[in-house]
């Protein structure tokens, strides 16, 4: 299956955009019907070409009876309903729709709520990591899925973010990269020590994570190589070459607890999923990294319950592959593997190129391509792209 990724605001009001999107060659829309805050460009729209979406937002009506302690905002940069609207429009140019639904990323319900945000070790908050250990966050994602069942009525869910948010995250004028964190030390800034997380832990872990992250202060006499040149030290207190090497000999139970948060709210999610729709089709956004933290959550062991296991391919393709690979192994007789096939900067708009990567993952295992992005992508990078599309047999 071939599936372009999408948001409403590139439809409603656009009566080209269903017909464009068509033309790529695709089987299926994935509309976004619950996404977070972003700054996006519309290169097609009649009405509007830079779209500031302030806040994340449910494209839906939001009805109060639907919710809980957390209530998503509506949009006020396009209609309440215009997941609907363009809903109508993609399906009506033959497109199956699904909705693209984004979890635990929420900056506006983790500002309202901070007792519900993931907490790094030092007590830092992530407002924008809702933490699934809460039974509020998972009632949340739970009257999620339900709500757009019920009156979305996709033909299919994608979920994204089925899992807890770290350190990694493109906010506003981000400034975190003169730190120099290595990825080891970026997975332990993921782990969270939030009222719920921190018990769950031995309660060694929160001071060796802190000493990790402590820089060591400058040497009296720093050290020189054989020329005499001085070497400088670590930028920070761990060397180590991953977040196991870190944790040593309590990585098994951290892991684990990491791994079960994922799990609990997936499972959680897909028993809902299946009462309510017991056909519908559920992909799923995820790496087999287990110590993953962010839009593809920790998938390190499958889930039967799905139908799609999709991995990222924004990186070095052969490496994407690999990841592929790893996911297809994990696969249960009728699920397939989706390459989340990046058509953005800094990927070129070239058919060639893309053909490539698309063979490549394809030899990886993957069946299914789930294209980034419909809405955002140029008129060269949309014509490479449906080209490339054209090699896939």
């Amino acid at each position: 299956m071939k599936v372009a990724y999408v948001y409403p605001w590139d439809v409603a009001g656009d009566p080209a955009a269903p017909e464009r999107i068509a033309a790529l060659g695709v089987d299926a829309a994935a509309l976004a019907v619950s996404y977070h805050s972003t700054r996006a460009a519309t290169p097609y729209h009649p009405g509007h070409r830079v779209l500031d979406v302030s806040h994340p937002a449910l494209y839906l009506p939001v009805r109060p009876s639907a919710w809980g302690r957390l209530v998503p905002a509506a949009p006020t940069w396009t209609p309440a309903d215009a997941y609907l609207t363009a809903r109508d429009a993609l399906k009506a140019a033959g497109l199956q729709v699904h909705a693209w639904t984004v979890l635990t990323h929420n900056s506006r319900l983790g500002g309202l709520h901070p007792d519900l945000v993931t907490r790094n070790a030092f007590g830092d908050p992530y407002p924008y990591a809702l933490c699934p250990a809460h039974d509020d966050v998972l009632d949340y994602c739970d009257r999620l899925v339900r709500e757009i069942l019920t009156v979305a009525e996709p033909d299919g869910l994608v979920l994204e973010a089925c899992g807890p948010m770290g350190f990694g995250h493109q906010s506003v004028h981000e400034k975190t990269a003169g730190a120099d964190w290595t990825a080891a030390d970026a997975d332990l800034l993921s782990l969270c020590f939030c009222a719920a997380c921190a018990p769950r832990y031995p309660s060694s872990l929160r001071p060796l994570v802190r000493r990790h992250l402590t820089p060591r202060p400058p040497l009296p006499n720093p050290p020189t190589d054989q020329a005499g040149a001085t070497r400088t030290p670590p930028p920070s207190g761990t060397p180590n070459a991953s977040i196991e090497e870190a944790l040593g000999p309590l990585a098994g139970e951290v892991r684990a607890v990491r791994v079960s948060l994922s799990a609990g709210l997936r499972r959680r999610l897909i028993s809902a999923i299946r009462a309510i729709a017991p056909t519908i089709p559920v992909t799923l956004h995820v790496t087999p990294d287990p110590w993953a933290a962010g839009a593809f959550a920790a998938l390190p062991e499958g889930e039967p319950g799905a139908d799609v296991l999709v991995g990222n391919c924004w990186g070095d393709p052969q490496a994407d592959a690999a990841r592929l690979s790893r996911l297809a192994d994990l696969c249960r007789p009728g699920q397939r593997v989706g390459a989340y096939v990046l058509a953005l900067p800094p990927r070129p708009a070239d058919a060639t190129v893309l053909a490539h990567h698309l063979g490549t993952y394809a030899k990886a295992g993957a069946t299914d391509f789930h294209l980034y992005h419909a809405g955002l992508a140029g008129p060269a990078r949309l014509t490479a792209l449906a080209d490339a599309l054209n090699t896939l047999h």
